[in-house]
């Protein structure tokens, strides 16, 4: 098949939806099928373009038996297609060093309208589905031009009800704004021929929004377990940054955004400084660093780590004792963290903020603790407990890597790829 995928985020953007859509397309293109991807420059989660990349239209070519970026061209020159690679092409954006409601609003568009000619260009290649990945739902209106006037499949793979996670955050907060939008995301997300997304949650979402139970479709985000496993020799990376062998580690790793709630990770770590034997630790980028860093590094039991190059991923959640899920109590129900599949790999038990009766809320209970967003002290106590329980945490570790096969990343793109067959010979 042709694929066309149009998203914001791409490989090789380390977090987030730019890491999974990225190893789509390049398990895609190794199964022979045709890829391109419209995209922007890679800017996710430091909210600033990569170094390496500049802030222009482009095209490469990935080989995805290699992993190297092959044969960057301008968007004008020829880019001839060989199996097992995946022609990108790189659209501008406006990025803002400090994103609010307003700004980035502005972002998102700036990326729909560079990217409009060259989604729409690709008409003539005649691609068989065209995959857009929400947010940004800004996208959604050419692919699904491009799908109709090429006569491919359309399909929308929701990451994130961008949307309503903005009001529920109040990033915007007009009411009339929030209606006009939800209408014309109703009216968008309807057209499409396949919607799928990643939680079950967010599958009843989609219902509630107006799409026909049989055009939706489960697509979680998914663990690479040959990847990501339990190290028998512990992490190098403890080793290097000298955390003690009995310290108990207490690790964050991902986003640090106004939705991951961090507040009550260090308001923890705050009311724990008299308990020496336990280490937290924090690892990424995002807007919500800066803030959190002002407020929190004066904390001797928190130590702050940049996001780590993908090679060092199992090392760093091999680091963990307990992994921390915290979530903001108003998009709790809203998203489905894509870092859980990867804590639930490494073998350690997961302490979560969640409510009761959601996915996140459903999983964790067999391999960690449950606690309610907010709940500051129900998350020291879910703290305290794993952290003087060193049978339990073994138990859960070993029900986490369990859990996580049903997740494992062959399983679910194959499923993925029957579901765009079935699609395409409809």
């Amino acid at each position: 098949m042709r694929i066309l995928i149009v998203g914001i985020n791409y490989a090789p953007e380390l977090t987030g939806i730019g890491k999974y859509t990225g190893e789509m397309a390049e398990w895609l293109a190794k199964r022979g099928h045709e890829v391109r991807v419209v995209t922007a420059p890679p800017y996710y989660p430091q909210w600033r373009v990569t170094d390496r990349y500049a802030n222009r239209w482009s095209r490469e070519e990935m080989r995805v038996a290699s992993g190297n970026i092959q044969g960057k061209a301008s968007l004008l020159e020829p880019c001839a297609l060989n199996l097992e690679s995946v022609v990108i092409y790189r659209c501008p954006l406006w990025v803002p060093a400090k994103p609010s409601g307003l700004k980035r609003l502005i972002h998102l568009a700036s990326f729909a309208l560079s990217s409009f000619p060259v989604v729409l260009g690709q008409i003539l290649w005649k691609p068989d589905v065209v995959i857009a990945i929400e947010p940004p739902l800004m996208c959604a209106p050419v692919s699904l031009l491009v799908s109709r006037l090429s006569g491919a499949k359309a399909w929308l793979h929701i990451q994130d009800f961008e949307v309503d996670a903005a009001f529920g955050l109040g990033i915007l907060k007009s009411k009339w704004l929030r209606n006009a939008i939800l209408h014309v995301e109703r009216r968008l997300i309807r057209g499409f021929d396949k919607v799928s997304t990643i939680s079950n949650k967010m599958l009843e979402k989609l219902i509630e929004k107006g799409v026909e139970p049989d055009k939706t479709v489960s697509f979680p985000n998914w663990a690479d377990l040959a990847a990501i496993f339990p190290l028998a020799q512990g992490s190098l990376l403890r080793k290097e940054l000298g955390i003690p062998a009995d310290k108990i580690v207490a690790l964050y790793s991902g986003n640090m955004g106004e939705k991951q709630g961090l507040e009550i990770v260090l308001e923890a770590a705050n009311r724990l400084v008299s308990h020496p034997e336990i280490q937290f630790v924090l690892s990424g980028e995002g807007a919500a660093k800066s803030w959190l860093f002002e407020s929190y590094g004066h904390l001797p039991n928190v130590a702050w780590l940049p996001l780590q190059p993908v090679e060092r991923l199992n090392d760093l959640l091999n680091m963990a004792d307990i992994h921390l899920l915290p979530q903001r109590a108003d998009v709790a129900d809203l998203v489905m963290p894509s870092k859980l599949t990867g804590m639930l790999a490494s073998g350690r038990p997961v302490l979560a903020t969640a409510h009761a009766g959601t996915q996140v809320a459903q999983i964790v209970a067999s391999c960690g603790k449950v606690v309610e967003p907010g709940d500051a002290q129900g998350f020291v106590q879910g703290l305290l407990e794993l952290l003087h329980s060193p049978q339990k945490r073994t138990m859960l570790g070993a029900a986490a890597r369990q859990a996580a096969h049903q997740w494992d990343k062959a399983v679910v793109l194959h499923r993925f790829e029957e579901q765009l067959y079935g699609l395409h010979n409809k």
